[in-house]
C-alpha cells in the first residue's frame, strides 16, 4: 500500500483542505490566489505522476484505483466551489459540473455488476478542460472574454461526455440482460393423466360403473 504513487495520491487529498482554507481565508487578495494556484497545479501534477508510475511500476492496488477519482472530484469540486463563493465563477457553472459528476459516479456504481465502464478520451478532456478553467480563474481574476469561452466550452463537454458514459451504462446493462437469456416463469407440479383428482371417482359414495345409486321411492319418509 505505501508505493510512491500512493503517497502521491495521498498528498493531493491532503492538499485538498489547504487549498480551500487558503481561498476562504486569502481568497480575495492576489497572494491567496497566487498560493491556492501553486497548490492546484502541484497537485494537480501528481494526478498525472501517480498513474503514469503505479502503470509503469507495476503498483497499482486498490487503494490507488479507490483513492485517485476521489482526490481528483474533491480537488476540482472544491476548487469550483470555492471560485463561485468568491464570485469568480457563476454558481450554475459550478452546479453543472457537481451535477454530472455525481451522476456518473453513480451510474458507475449502478452497472458495476454488470462490468466496469473503462474511463474514455472524452472524459480526459473533461478533466483537461476543467482544469484549464481552474487555473484561469484563479491567475486572472475578474470575468474575461478568454474565461467565458473556456467557460462554455467546459459545461458543454462535461454535459456530452456525461450523455456518453449514460449510454455506455445503459448498453452495458442491455449486454448483461442478453447474456442472462430469458428467464422462464416457474411451472407448479403437473398432475398424472392416471390419477384422478380426489373427490371424483373415489370415496364409498362413488358410483361403480354399470351402476347407479338408487333413490328411496317417492311417497315414504313422511
Amino acid at each position: 500500500m505505501w508505493t510512491l504513487p500512493n503517497l502521491l495520491t495521498g498528498l493531493r487529498l491532503l492538499a485538498v483542505p489547504v487549498m480551500a482554507a487558503v481561498l476562504v481565508g486569502e481568497g480575495q487578495s492576489s497572494e491567496g490566489r497566487l498560493i491556492a494556484l501553486v497548490l492546484f497545479v502541484g497537485a494537480s501534477v501528481t494526478d498525472l505522476a501517480d498513474g503514469w508510475l503505479a502503470r509503469r511500476w507495476g503498483q497499482c492496488t486498490d487503494f490507488g484505483a479507490l483513492a485517485d477519482p476521489i482526490a481528483d472530484k474533491a480537488l476540482v469540486g472544491t476548487a469550483l466551489v470555492c471560485l463561485s463563493g468568491l464570485g469568480v465563477l457563476p454558481w450554475w457553472v459550478t452546479a453543472v459540473i457537481l451535477l454530472r459528476e455525481a451522476a456518473v459516479t453513480g451510474l458507475r456504481l449502478t452497472v458495476l455488476r454488470h462490468g466496469v465502464i473503462p474511463a474514455s478520451r472524452g472524459g480526459k478532456v473533461k478533466t483537461a478542460t476543467q482544469t484549464t478553467l481552474i487555473v484561469l480563474a484563479l491567475a486572472v481574476p475578474g470575468w474575461t472574454g478568454v474565461l467565458a469561452v473556456v467557460v462554455v466550452v467546459t459545461v458543454l463537454w462535461t454535459l456530452v461526455t456525461g450523455v456518453d458514459y449514460g449510454v455506455k451504462a445503459a448498453e452495458l446493462a442491455r449486454a448483461a440482460r442478453v447474456a442472462q437469456g430469458p428467464v422462464w416463469p416457474a411451472q407448479g407440479p403437473v398432475l398424472s393423466r392416471t390419477a384422478e383428482p380426489a373427490g371424483r371417482g373415489s370415496g364409498p359414495d362413488a358410483a361403480t360403473p354399470g351402476s347407479r345409486r338408487s333413490s328411496p321411492p317417492r311417497g315414504t319418509g313422511r
